[in-house]
């Protein structure tokens, strides 16, 4: 009896009377079988300490499975507060969107902006910034080249205001033109740009002969053998310059005299092969710059100075 209360109290459960009948049967049998009822006694409390045993355990794994039970409990609750919960916004936004549906279908439309218009809109805007873009770097460009070519020309008219400041004086003393003296030849059919180049020349020691065509620097080359060098012009009426210097490169006595091309066509290798294929020694765009012109025929006359010093 010792044995079943201490086991009531470790279980928390008192034992049946069907558990005190059984044990004492069990002991009888033993007492009876068994010479010696301590041995018996043993094998009882060995028989309760096993169902002991058993009993803890099972308790113990009663508790885990019980803490199991009430957390998946928990997360089953949890569960279905969130489900209700995304119910309920997922019947919001299905009422919001049947609102919208309807509004639609009522001419709620016209409401809203026309997207379809706005990205057209969009689009000739875009298209009208890149030409304006376009526009203004080509317009860049046309005042770059317009500002290089108003530097050359005040370089140009600087020089020809030089030329003429004191005319009287020049008309007072003229300066007698040794015979010895090389010639230029200069071939433009502008008197502009005569006047200009005779203007940018006139300081170097050299006479100038200035003639408007090709046919006419044919002509001057028959009566001079001493023109030191030639500057042509390339776009020219009747006989181009490409042309005239065809027609000196095939005389005898003219074929070496260098042959400096001047021409606003531009300067890219598509007219300057053109022009060194003509046997031009030099191609040079317009407006010129006076300085790089005047020291190219300086160099010039200083060949043809030295040439005809050895060959005296």
């Amino acid at each position: 009896m010792d044995l079943f209360t201490d086991l009531a109290e470790h279980c928390g459960t008192p034992p049946t009377p069907e558990a005190i009948e059984l044990v004492r049967r069990l002991h009888s049998a033993a007492v009876e079988t068994s010479a010696s009822p301590r041995h018996a006694v043993e094998l009882l409390e060995a028989q309760l300490a096993d169902a002991d045993r058993t009993a803890r355990r099972s308790s113990t794994h009663g508790d885990v499975l019980g803490e199991a039970l009430l957390d998946r409990q928990h997360r089953i609750a949890d569960l279905e507060v969130r489900l209700s919960q995304l119910e309920a916004e997922w019947s919001a936004e299905r009422a919001r969107a049947d609102a919208l549906a309807e509004a639609l279908d009522a001419g709620a439309q016209e409401q809203t902006p026309d997207v379809a218009d706005l990205l057209l809109e969009r689009g000739v805007l875009r298209d009208e910034v890149s030409r304006l873009a376009d526009e203004l770097e080509e317009v860049q460009k046309r005042r770059e080249l317009a500002e290089d070519r108003c530097e050359l020309l005040e370089r140009q008219l600087e020089t020809i205001e030089e030329v003429e400041l004191s005319p009287s004086k020049a008309a007072a003393n003229p300066v007698p033109v040794p015979q010895c003296m090389p010639k230029v030849l200069i071939v433009d059919d502008q008197a502009d740009n005569l006047l200009a180049m005779t203007a940018v020349l006139s300081s170097l020691d050299q006479e100038l002969v200035a003639v408007s065509n090709g046919r006419d620097a044919l002509k001057a080359l028959l009566d001079h053998d001493d023109f030191a060098v030639i500057i042509l012009d390339v776009q020219m009426p009747e006989m181009d310059g490409y042309e005239t210097a065809a027609h000196i490169k095939r005389r005898t006595r003219n074929r070496d005299i260098p042959i400096i091309f001047l021409t606003a066509m531009g300067t890219d290798s598509e007219h300057s092969a053109r022009g060194y294929a003509a046997g031009a020694v030099d191609y040079i765009g317009k407006p010129f710059d006076p300085w790089a012109l005047r020291a190219k025929v300086s160099v010039f006359t200083d060949i043809f100075l030295e040439r005809r010093l050895r060959a005296g």
